[in-house]
């Protein structure tokens, strides 16, 4: 009975999951005023600063934590690498062992 119940719920979880995802990024692949795109080194080191780009944002309007002009796979690749390696995401806890 309770399978009866457990795959629509897990149907309806990731139907509003994936509604929550963002739309496309329409300045991808575009340059910014100074001519420049952000790839992937840009992406890991805007990853690793992220939270002190969070509180400066906090003060300052003219401060984004994401780099919209960039070259899109390459730079979400090193954001994602950049935060994992700030915030410890290698799964280090998870492999310890338990005294």
């Amino acid at each position: 009975m309770k399978n009866v119940f457990l795959v629509p719920l897990a149907l309806l979880i990731i139907f509003f999951a994936t509604g929550c995802a963002p739309g496309p990024n329409e300045l991808a692949e575009s340059t910014n005023a100074m001519g420049e795109l952000a790839g992937f080194w840009k992406g890991l080191w805007h990853g690793f600063i992220s939270l002190f780009t969070f509180i400066v944002s906090l003060l300052n309007d003219n401060v984004t934590i994401y780099e919209v002009h960039n070259n899109g796979a390459l730079y979400n690749l090193g954001f994602l690498l950049g935060v994992m390696a700030f915030y410890g995401g290698s799964g280090g806890g998870a492999g310890r062992k338990k005294k």
